[in-house]
C-alpha cells in the first residue's frame, strides 16, 4: 500500500516535471503533461471569463447564459471526443484530445469576451456599454 502510494506521488511529481520545458519537451509522457496543462489554463480563463458576464448579466441572462455554458459544455465534449477519436489507445491521444479541448475553449472564451464590451448604440450587445 505504501509503496503504490509513493509510486503516484513519484508520478505526480514527474508529471509535472515533465511539463515544467514545454518549449523542449521531447518525450510523449512530457508532450501529454504540457498539452494538459495549456488546456487547464485555457479552462481557467473561460471561468474567470464565465463569472465576469455572470456579474453583468440580469437574472433571466444568467439563466440563459448557465444554459448555453452547459450546452456547450457538452458539445465540446461530445465534439472532442469524436474529432480525436482516431488516436483513440495511442500514447498521443491524451495530447490530441487536450488540444482539441483547449482549442474549443480559447474559442469559446473569446466569444464571451467579446459580449463583455460594446461600443455605444452597438444594438446587438448582450450587456449595456460599461
Amino acid at each position: 500500500m505504501k509503496l503504490s502510494i509513493i509510486a503516484a506521488a513519484a508520478l505526480l511529481i514527474s508529471t509535472s516535471v515533465l511539463a515544467e520545458d514545454c518549449d523542449n519537451a521531447t518525450s510523449q509522457a512530457a508532450l501529454n503533461a504540457c498539452a494538459s496543462n495549456d488546456y487547464k489554463k485555457q479552462d481557467d480563463l473561460l471561468n474567470q471569463t464565465y463569472k465576469e458576464a455572470m456579474k453583468l448579466a440580469t437574472e433571466t441572462q444568467k439563466t440563459q447564459l448557465k444554459a448555453a455554458q452547459n450546452a456547450w459544455i457538452a458539445f465540446r465534449d461530445a465534439d472532442c471526443a469524436f474529432l480525436t477519436s482516431g488516436a483513440d489507445g495511442a500514447s498521443v491521444a491524451p495530447m490530441v484530445h487536450a488540444q482539441c479541448m483547449t482549442d474549443k475553449t480559447r474559442e469559446r472564451t473569446e466569444l464571451l469576451k467579446s459580449t463583455l464590451s460594446c461600443e455605444e448604440g452597438d444594438v446587438s450587445c448582450v450587456f449595456p456599454p460599461r
